[in-house]
């Protein structure tokens, strides 16, 4: 098939460009590369410098296009708390920008990276695609208004919508500027035997997943059709004092910790339900959290070598 990764530059994205072009789909990435680098792409996919808020373009891109994989978004919580009509326009409004060049070309199917942030402080644990959303950042509501457009567009125009709720992803190739995600900065301080820096002290409960167990996901929803929201997870949760203390492991010293205090629009647990997902598509991780960490701990280290 012929594929259209918006956001495909960016962490998530090269990783799903790669699955789908080493299973033989032809790729073609959208990016404004306002967050992500040229160096992550593929040379086998067609990369396109573009905006989603540039629906022209858009539709140019769009022609013969089976599959959008819509992944370009601003996904910074603390940022979305201090920034939110940010967030709401590039995500929301580029979100329906989008749709609306898909429904003028004539592509109606699309599967979206929504995010564990939906749910907000959850009331029972493991979270399941039923739990309520009550997001309690900008970030994660701006994802609730983009899963109610896309029910509407399936609704009014027949799109076929998967939703992918992602939790924690993990892995090679995480460099974000600037880097907010926990596990990277956590490997790149004990690389530097800098403190680590650590919100709550480390009690949260987080579930992360391994970005290529992550990406693979896209790949079982290409056939599925209707409407589907499925989480992607382990199904455990964990502290991330405990991902410190496994990282102590692999690097063979006690790390160091630089405590932050709390952060604005966090919450203290989640963890994914993800059977679903395995019962439609019969996707589940098979990567363990240590054996995910020695593969990202080795990346870093060739990096800075």
């Amino acid at each position: 098939m012929k594929i259209l990764i918006t956001g495909g530059a960016g962490f998530i994205g090269s990783h799903v460009a790669k699955i789908l072009l080493d299973l033989g789909h032809q790729v073609i990435v959208y990016d404004n590369l306002s967050k992500s680098s040229q160096d992550n792409l593929d040379k086998r996919a067609l990369f396109i410098k573009g905006d989603i808020k540039d629906r022209e373009l858009l539709k140019k891109t769009l022609l013969g296009i089976d599959w959008v994989i819509h992944l370009a978004s601003l996904i910074e919580v603390n940022e979305s708390v201090k920034k939110p009509v940010l967030y709401a326009d590039n995500n929301v409004l580029g979100t329906v920008e989008l749709l609306e060049a898909m429904r003028e070309v004539g592509v109606k199917k699309i599967i979206f990276s929504s995010s564990a942030c939906v749910y907000g402080t959850p009331k029972t644990l493991p979270l399941t695609e039923a739990s309520p959303l009550q997001p309690d950042n900008p970030y994660g509501a701006s994802k609730v208004a983009v899963e109610a457009f896309l029910r509407t567009y399936h609704i009014l125009h027949h799109f076929d919508v998967t939703i992918l709720r992602y939790f924690n992803p993990y892995g090679p190739g995480e460099n974000h500027q600037p880097e907010t995600h926990a596990i990277p900065n956590f490997i790149k301080a004990a690389l530097d035997k800098r403190p680590i820096p650590l919100y709550w002290e480390g009690e949260q409960i987080r579930d992360f997943i391994y970005i290529e167990d992550l990406a693979t996901a896209h790949t079982t929803c290409l056939n599925l059709k209707g409407f589907s929201i499925f989480n992607v997870g382990t199904n455990n949760g964990v502290k991330v004092i405990d991902v410190v203390n496994k990282l102590s492991d692999i690097f063979g010293y006690d790390v160091k910790i630089e405590n932050l205090g709390e952060r604005a629009g966090d919450v203290n647990a989640n963890y994914a339900s993800s059977a679903l997902l395995k019962s439609k598509a019969g996707w589940e991780a098979k990567v363990s959290l240590d054996e995910g960490l020695k593969k990202t701990v080795e990346y870093f280290k060739s990096k800075s070598s």
